[in-house]
């Protein structure tokens, strides 16, 4: 059976370069495909495999980095969620842009029942420190939106939206937590006076939380082809526009400006006929590929994203 597991840690990594050989060597021998990211300030992946192989691959990365929390999750029903497998060097594990912040003082990590208080109490501002593409298909009761399209975009919006002389509390949550370790840590260097984060993210959350206790609404998007994941963690309703990367409801994938591969109504009017005739010529090829019963992996392109949890 194969499986999906999440995992990052912030710890020092002196040297991140040396470590490249050994790790994709290990998810080569044990038949891994996903992404595993590498930077001076720690580690993060997500990476698919048979159960037994992925048992070996997190006793191997906790000889490496020490113990740390690893989150299993099931696949859809074709079992894939990666293509290859990589590890690359980044300057940071989770792009955010700020030097010099201290993740020693992050946010007091919460769990169900007290982020379910948080989420009540008329003081506390409760932030989704995701990106707008993300937060449209789903998020908390009274959860505000920053409307980034990017992690590097939080802390500009934390200074021009978030007074600490007004705001004393403000609770925040993401996927799987990475994201808050650093949102917290800024927040409380912003100067805010009692900051919190859910523990394990939205994932963790509810895979804790009672149908009748949840406050959570709609899906979660997750970095994979899965899209999204419904309340009870499996594969939720959701495609993705290849052009934009924005999840698609079968609503949207009835309009008019849909097109596989090619666009959608969240892109449609901001992509160019240029642009979108090199989408259908990789559609082409993809299905090409398909008929010779191959995988089609395609050109290395820029994305907005990591695997950021």
């Amino acid at each position: 059976m194969r499986r999906a597991l999440a995992f990052y840690k912030f710890v020092e990594v002196i040297d991140p370069e040396s470590l490249v050989l050994e790790l994709q060597r290990l998810g080569e021998r044990h038949n891994v495909v996903g992404t595993i990211l590498l930077a001076n300030e720690g580690v993060n992946g997500t990476v698919i495999a048979q159960v037994e192989d992925l048992k070996s691959m997190v006793h191997a990365l906790q000889q490496v980095f020490g113990e740390m929390t690893f989150k299993w999750s099931d696949l859809d029903q074709n079992g894939v969620g990666f293509h290859r497998f990589k590890v690359r060097v980044k300057p940071e594990i989770v792009s955010f842009g700020v030097e010099d912040l201290d993740l020693q003082q992050t946010g007091e990590h919460v769990g169900v029942e007290r982020w379910n208080e948080l989420l009540d109490d008329p003081d506390v501002l409760v932030i989704d420190t995701r990106n707008h593409y993300e937060i449209d298909i789903g998020t908390f009761d009274n959860a505000v939106s920053p409307d980034t399209d990017n992690f590097r975009q939080f802390p500009q919006w934390v200074k021009d939206n978030i007074d600490p002389t007004k705001q004393r509390k403000v609770a925040m949550f993401c996927t799987g937590g990475i994201r808050c370790e650093k949102a917290t840590a800024y927040m409380a260097q912003h100067g805010v006076e009692e900051v919190y984060q859910l523990n394990g993210g939205i994932l963790q959350y509810l895979e804790d939380v009672s149908v009748e206790q949840s406050r959570w609404q709609g899906e979660c998007f997750v970095f994979d082809q899965r899209v999204s994941v419904d309340h009870n963690l499996r594969q939720g309703q959701y495609r993705q526009c290849y052009a934009c990367r924005h999840p698609l409801s079968a609503e949207d994938v009835q309009a008019p400006e849909f097109e596989h591969g090619v666009s959608c109504p969240y892109c449609h009017s901001t992509v160019e006929e240029a642009r979108r005739q090199q989408f259908r010529e990789r559609q082409r090829q993809v299905r090409l590929a398909a008929a010779r019963g191959e995988s089609h992996i395609g050109v290395k392109q820029k994305s907005k994203r990591s695997v950021a949890q």
